[in-house]
């Protein structure tokens, strides 16, 4: 599968991967297992359910996971080593009446499955928080199994 093409044909352009924003990497790799950092929307802040709307937050969920895979091109060289998206968690800055975290979080996971077919189809957590740092509307991380 030549990821890159399908990239292009559904016209995604893939970010710059920013610096971490604290003592961590954006990924480890262990065996035959990515496990990447934490990531966050570019620019959007706010609090859903209260400022963010539901589709905004999800709009901030698929930037996020630009970001994720822009890290996993970074680490690997070519998207053609992905295996599959093997787990994501998705945690939502949410006002304590919003509940509707998972379609937050869809955001995410739609574009995985896709820029990766079946292959980014995942096992998933999606969860609210009181708060997320600088305020950031959602923090998706990922296990991501890639072939040598």
């Amino acid at each position: 599968m030549d990821i890159d093409a399908r990239l292009d044909k559904l016209g995604i352009v893939l970010p710059e991967v920013p610096d971490p924003a604290g003592n961590y990497v954006h990924v480890v790799r262990t065996g035959n297992l990515l496990f990447l950092a934490g990531k966050g929307p570019r620019g959007s802040t706010g609090k859903v359910g209260t400022n963010i709307t539901e589709t905004r937050a999800q709009e901030d969920a698929r930037d996020t996971g630009l970001t994720l895979i822009a890290v996993m091109r970074q680490e690997l060289g070519s998207l053609d080593r992905v295996s599959r998206i093997v787990k994501v968690f998705g945690m939502v800055n949410a006002a304590p009446t919003f509940s509707n975290h998972p379609a937050v979080i869809d955001g995410c996971s739609d574009l995985f499955i896709e820029v990766f077919g079946d292959a980014g189809r995942h096992a998933r957590s999606a969860v609210g928080m009181s708060s997320l740092p600088n305020e950031i509307t959602v923090e998706i991380e990922c296990i991501v199994e890639i072939i040598d």
